[in-house]
């Protein structure tokens, strides 16, 4: 989308969370936040975000017969990542729009690191490897617990490979989003998500106003 307001650095943006916290609907809540206040940005999503990454994608989230090997998702992940990186994230942000993404690298240390109990160093090897000191300038982590979660996943349908896990498997999800917020506090933001709507976007709305428009009014002034 394209806005009014030039800043001297674009803010890589990045959502996470659980099964059924509500990053589609506060993302596009926020999406609306960045357009009100006249910033070009572009929404993405992973895996994804390229015809050849939504193709892996695919591949990752389709339900199969087959048992999936935690490491081939691993590196199907990351397959993903590098060309998202490659032909959409890094242009992007080099035109000077900012990216407001649907998942990055914390996803995989939250589902392949903690869920499926492959521990970070793996994961470490394959974030240099593919994006190096590229990190979020922001990441909100929408958290509930898993119960609430699971609860609404099912309320919408069908679930995909990764909804069909059974609980423990989201608790060490959750664990791993928290425990990651925790040892970096000045780059995630934890917003309550089991609240309603309106509390929920409320924060949302203040993460926004303190992690974003003041960093760019701060960046602005340095400039």
């Amino acid at each position: 989308m394209r806005g009014l307001k030039a800043v001297p650095k674009a803010l890589f943006i990045t959502f996470e969370g659980g099964e059924g916290v509500g990053k589609t609907t506060n993302i596009e809540y926020f999406k609306r936040l960045m357009a009100d206040a006249c910033l070009d940005y572009v929404a993405t999503r992973e895996p994804g975000g390229t015809p050849l990454a939504e193709e892996i994608r695919n591949l990752l989230l389709a339900p199969r017969d087959e048992k999936v090997c935690s490491n081939a998702e691993l590196l199907l992940m990351f397959a993903a990542r590098a060309q998202h990186l490659s032909q959409f994230i890094e242009p992007s942000l080099q035109r000077g729009e900012h990216v407001v993404c649907d998942r990055f690298t914390d996803a995989t240390y939250a589902y392949q690191g903690y869920g499926r109990e492959l521990g970070v160093e793996a994961i470490s090897v394959l974030e240099n490897l593919v994006h190096g000191n590229r990190q979020p300038d922001l990441t909100v982590i929408l958290d509930a617990p898993v119960e609430v979660g699971m609860a609404r996943a099912r309320a919408r349908g069908d679930l995909d490979r990764f909804e069909q896990e059974n609980l423990s498997f989201f608790e060490r999800v959750r664990e791993g989003y928290l425990l990651r917020a925790s040892q970096n506090p000045d780059r995630y933001a934890v917003v309550d998500a089991s609240l309603s709507l309106d509390k929920v976007q409320n924060q949302v709305k203040q993460v926004f106003e303190d992690r974003v428009l003041r960093v760019i009014s701060q960046a602005g002034e340095a400039s």
